[in-house]
């Protein structure tokens, strides 16, 4: 017998156990007098202060010829602001045990503060600086686009990233989604120090912005540096919106030709967006199709039963402007077409039959049971108060998520997974040499 349904009640009990302190969290709302509003929760437990922040609009609005801008200007931001250059910021973070980080995705550019309280004051002015006033130094700019474009000829031989780049031109062709965030050898090197301004006028906006705080820090100490470090932002950017597009699920393979000895899958369905009301129930679906780790379906039929892959699982894909279901696997190429077969063999069996009762049961038991444990860290904690704001989700969120998961009835899940789930829609990538499926390039 699996280990697995003996630990489940001894797991269940735990996230139980662990779920009633976490959330009780209690979230503020800090509007400055600047006009400027943050999310809030109080910690003074630690002397620490944290915070996210995001801009709406990320590496989706590249513009032709620049793939890439984005994610360069994340790289090389913190490279120096005001009157100090690369080294000499560096040293002054490095010294006071300040974190500045920045990060994009194809919807949102991210940034992220960590501070000790007795360093606050300095650690916001440098953010300060660096949202307003950032360099761009040649050096810097050089050594980080260099790094870019390693990392993009490494790419070009890694089969996940290889099958990732064809399933994103398999889906959105043109469409910015289609592109990746890194850019490609030829963008990045056509990106200037004065595209890297332009992004940040243009594109860090007050109109945009989204803040996280978590630490020991007061709302009236939290409004003042707001409005200090964000408030000469300026307040209005470009549109950020990118047409929506439903994804081409049509149903092809694609197989690529790799000398390896283990095959890359990727597959991929429709999705739900994040305000679809369906999204919870396609979630709960989801986790007990391919989400749920040792307990999915997926990795009983795929990996205990059979021992096809290591690993196997799925996943909800929810963009701004599009949706897809996806899921991944690597195996042996003797044995990639039978797990493709398995894959949508239970694809198709979610379709058509939905869920058991206690499938639901384990599957609501566990998703609001672990949810508590997202809330470990005020990093973590700051990241969900920023992708809340972000999905517009209200900020009573926390405290209502759970109720959404437990009304996901069976009829919910059957609805759900008929809309979604087609084995004739399914795209499927495969890099390597699977034995019995032609390659198509």
């Amino acid at each position: 017998m699996s280990a697995i349904p003996l630990l489940r009640p001894i797991l269940t009990g735990l996230l139980l156990i662990a779920a009633t302190p976490a959330l009780g969290i209690n979230v503020e709302r800090v509007n400055t007098p600047g006009g400027i509003e943050a999310w809030l929760v109080q910690d003074h437990s630690n002397p620490i202060v944290t915070i996210r922040f995001a801009f709406r609009g990320g590496a989706a609005l590249d513009p032709p010829g620049k793939v890439g801008l984005a994610n360069l200007v994340a790289s090389t931001i913190d490279e120096g602001a005001g009157d100090l250059d690369s080294q000499s910021f560096q040293k002054t973070t490095e010294d006071k045990a300040i974190r500045i980080r920045f990060d994009v995705g194809m919807d949102n550019f991210g940034g992220q503060l960590q501070t000790l309280v007795r360093n606050r004051d300095e650690a916001f002015d440098l953010l300060r600086l660096t949202l307003n006033s950032p360099r761009f130094d040649s050096e810097p700019v050089e050594r980080v686009r260099s790094q870019i474009l390693a990392g993009l000829k490494q790419d070009e031989e890694s089969p996940h990233s290889i099958a990732g780049k064809a399933m994103r031109e398999a889906l959105y062709s043109d469409h910015p989604y289609g592109r990746s965030a890194d850019g490609t050898l030829d963008s990045i090197k056509a990106i200037t120090a004065d595209d890297l301004r332009a992004f940040v006028t243009q594109r860090l906006t007050r109109d945009t912005l989204v803040i996280g705080v978590v630490g020991n820090i007061t709302p009236a100490e939290l409004g003042e540096l707001l409005d200090t470090t964000f408030g000469t932002l300026p307040t209005r950017g470009t549109d950020w919106r990118i047409p929506k597009v439903r994804a081409n699920t049509d149903g092809r393979t694609i197989v690529i030709d790799k000398d390896v000895p283990q095959s890359t899958i990727l597959f991929a369905d429709q999705g739900l967006l994040r305000d679809d009301p369906d999204f919870y129930a396609g979630y709960v679906m989801n986790h007990i199709l391919g989400g749920g780790g040792f307990t999915s379906r997926l990795y009983g039929e795929v990996r205990e039963k059979r021992g096809l892959a290591y690993t196997i699982s799925s996943g909800l894909n929810p963009r701004r402007a599009s949706a897809t279901t996806v899921g991944g696997a690597g195996t042996v190429n003797a044995r990639v077409r039978e797990t493709l077969d398995v894959v949508k063999t239970e694809w198709r069996r979610m379709a058509e039959n939905g869920v058991e009762d206690d499938e639901l049961r384990d599957a609501k038991t566990y998703l609001t049971g672990a949810y508590p444990l997202r809330f470990t860290g005020s990093t973590r904690i700051a990241r969900m108060l920023v992708g809340i704001q972000l999905a517009e989700l209200g900020i009573d969120y926390v405290k209502n998520r759970n109720a959404f998961i437990d009304a996901v009835t069976r009829d919910d899940i059957a609805r759900v997974a008929k809309k979604l789930l087609d084995v004739n829609r399914l795209v499927t990538v495969i890099v390597g040499r699977p034995e019995g499926l032609p390659t198509t390039r």
